[in-house]
């Protein structure tokens, strides 16, 4: 069975997609710098064929030192999200982008990685706000730019894929708000109340456990997927966040908002995503948003913020 290096593996996509692969049977690292004191691969403590090591992805002798024992890379090391990478820009460009170029440079082109990037690249979308793979980028915050740039130097490896997630959500053990989904369930359920800002602005959405199905279907059929760019998100989730709000009301009923009719949102992503392309190699999301919300509406009833934030 293949050897995967999981760079950032004890984060909120990390700690749920490397107990999701290592059950598949294969044999994980995990590189990780626990920033934010996680106990996230907590249950992963007593698993044979899994290795965790406490340290820098920018460290390039321990790069080295992994990338020999390995087949797949999957670098999801990061600080994630516009409002993390200004609290830090220096940081966050080390990370985001260079420590993916070093692991670019010491990684032989018989190894396959598989990266995720983002659908923040196309900003405000183009005509009629639609993207697919060949759309025009537009980056708008650091997060995005680097990204753009680490994935054109991403393509130039023989086995190389890039996934541009869209907004992830769902329940994982390093838990984060900032996301829209999961920040606006976790408001409906303290708060009851939201104010939106520019209601009408779209994007797309996509479950934690359909993130894992990519990376799956990636390792599993890599002829289909190496040299090769793909928007991964749930179609039936094109949404704008006053109609993410009606589902979100629909499971909270006490749930209330309300668009300002002054002001701008700080973000200002706007677009739709096709996700054919993926689709086309037997991607098919199983998680609905209505669903989603359901088990975040649970589980969020007895979450603890302080302990989740990620700035």
């Amino acid at each position: 069975m293949k050897k995967i290096l999981i760079t950032g593996g004890a984060g909120y996509i990390g700690s749920v997609l490397t107990p999701y692969l290592h059950s598949l049977g294969y044999h994980i690292t995990v590189i990780d710098n626990f920033l934010y004191k996680q106990t996230s691969l907590a249950a992963m403590s007593r698993k044979d064929n899994f290795k965790l090591i406490f340290g820098d992805v920018r460290d390039e002798r321990l790069i080295k030192e992994q990338l020999k024992e390995v087949d797949v890379v999957i670098p999801l090391a990061a600080i994630v999200g516009a409002p993390a990478c200004d609290r830090d820009p220096v940081l966050a460009t080390s990370i985001n982008k260079d420590s993916v170029n070093l692991l670019l440079k010491n990684i032989s082109s018989s190894q396959q990685i598989i990266m995720p990037t983002t659908n923040s690249a196309y900003g405000s979308g183009g005509k009629d706000n639609y993207c697919d793979e060949n759309s025009p980028l537009n980056p708008l915050s650091l997060y995005a730019r680097d990204k753009v740039e680490v994935e054109k130097s991403l393509m130039s490896h023989p086995k190389a894929t890039s996934f541009r997630l869209a907004t992830v959500f769902g329940v994982s053990p390093r838990m984060r708000l900032d996301l829209l989904v999961n920040n606006f369930c976790y408001r409906a359920i303290t708060d009851r109340f939201v104010i939106v800002f520019e209601g009408h602005f779209k994007r797309n959405y996509i479950h934690l456990l359909d993130v894992c199905q990519a990376f799956e279907l990636a390792l599993s059929k890599p002829e289909q997927f190496q040299g090769e760019i793909f928007n991964v998100g749930l179609s039936t989730a094109n949404v704008s966040k006053l109609e993410l709000c009606a589902v979100i009301k629909q499971r909270n009923p006490e749930f209330t908002y309300l668009e300002a009719p002054l002001g701008k949102d700080p973000d200002q992503r706007n677009y739709l995503v096709s996700n054919a392309k993926i689709e086309s190699k037997g991607f098919n999301p199983k998680v609905n948003l209505e669903s989603g919300i359901d088990e975040l509406s649970k589980f969020l009833k007895m979450f603890d913020q302080r302990s989740h934030s990620n700035i």
